[in-house]
């Protein structure tokens, strides 16, 4: 069964992925194209504009701007070389990663900063980007692992760049209207992300370090997709009949109207453990919905039940996330004898009863406080937590 699901249903999901992918895209059509023309016309205006007078109009020099994308597409060149082995190709996976990255990148912060983070199309522009490196790098005869790792970089840069840009539009658009300066935000943004690029790289070798990349511990769905794509067009191991047969499966479901063939894809792709954690946050948030009814919440209340409960869900998203760099850094340590008790031997073989005790406890938790914290009748309703 598990073999069915790897080489048949899941290639069908790829299929379905990349026409769910271009129909987002299709559907965003013209917030796309407002993105890409207002990110040319800020280059221009930048390019042009006389020194602003007012603080609140005073942005990083545009000199010293181009000066340090020139740098990162020359230092970007000698890291492709490393993956492809010649400059030429080097410089085309460059030229491609500077192109995608520019523009996918001001689509990204057009869309978060005006409509929120949720509209980022990231899944879709990051697929766009590995197909039309991998062909690119066909049609110029680089296969092989250095093509894939030449594809897989520029994917990587520009997935990157574009959920960074949506990051960033947010802090300045919460700084504008807080009346904070424009270039010492933009600085403070830089020395973020190069603070958290030279801190994450410890965290994600200790998990890789510690589980095998791609096992149930650490199964990196997305990137075991972005591995399949690539592989299998620059390797030619793609299972096209499959991909076409889930192509028009994706069709279909634009066809009747399915409200998101992206995500039905994804659902098929993913593993059952993931998809059935999802299945039951529906279910919890379900039956908060129904009790909220219940209890005869106005729309007020309903936003401040919605809101306490998102809080909620992203603690405890947050929380697993920490808990598994504990798990990874206990496991690493263990292994290099530097400590000598598994702690973690104890869940080895979990009690389903117990799970079940844990997950009704959850349950009722992700229900209770929102209702709890839901308000009078009278009092306004806040501020969306959906950003």
């Amino acid at each position: 069964m598990t073999n069915v699901w790897k080489f048949i249903i899941r290639p069908i999901a790829v299929g379905g992925m990349l026409v769910g992918a271009g129909y987002t895209l299709f559907k965003m059509r013209k917030s796309l194209g407002q993105g890409i023309k207002r990110s040319l016309g800020d280059v221009k205006k930048a390019a042009g504009q006389a020194e602003a007078t007012s603080r609140l109009e005073k942005d990083l020099n545009v000199k010293l701007v181009l000066g340090g994308l020139l740098l990162a597409f020359v230092m970007m060149i000698f890291v492709y070389r490393v993956f492809t082995g010649a400059y030429p190709s080097a410089l085309m996976a460059a030229a491609v990663m500077a192109i995608a990255g520019f523009f996918f990148a001001a689509v990204s912060g057009n869309l978060v900063g005006t409509i929120g983070a949720s509209n980022n199309p990231l899944s879709g522009l990051t697929l766009s980007t590995l197909i039309i490196a991998a062909l690119l790098m066909v049609a110029i005869g680089v296969s092989g692992t250095q093509g894939l790792l030449a594809v897989l970089g520029v994917a990587a840069v520009v997935c990157v760049s574009s959920a960074v840009a949506g990051e960033m539009l947010q802090d300045l658009k919460v700084g504008h209207l807080l009346g904070g300066t424009p270039w010492k935000m933009q600085v403070g943004n830089l020395i973020g992300i190069l603070v958290a690029s030279l801190v994450l790289y410890f965290p994600i070798m200790l998990l890789i370090k510690s589980f095998e990349l791609g096992s149930k511990d650490l199964p990196a769905p997305q990137a075991g997709l972005m591995a399949v794509l690539a592989k299998g067009i620059v390797g030619g191991e793609l299972a096209w009949p499959l991909v076409i047969v889930g192509m028009f499966m994706g069709l279909a479901f634009i066809l009747i109207q399915v409200k998101s063939p992206m995500l039905v894809a994804v659902g098929m792709y993913l593993p059952l453990e993931t998809t059935f954690a999802i299945f039951v946050g529906g279910m919890i948030k379900g039956a908060l919905d129904r009790r909220a009814a219940k209890r005869g919440c106005n729309p007020a209340q309903k936003a401040r039940v919605d809101n306490v409960g998102i809080l909620l869900a992203a603690g405890l998203i947050a929380g697993e996330g920490l808990t598994a760099l504990v798990r990874a850094l206990w496991k690493f340590l263990f292994m290099n004898n530097i400590i000598h008790f598994d702690i973690f031997k104890v869940f080895k073989e979990p009690s389903y009863l117990v799970g079940l005790v844990v997950l009704a406890l959850m349950a009722w938790y992700l229900v209770a406080v929102p209702l709890k914290n839901r308000g009078a009748a009278d009092e306004p309703p806040p501020p969306s937590a959906v950003i």
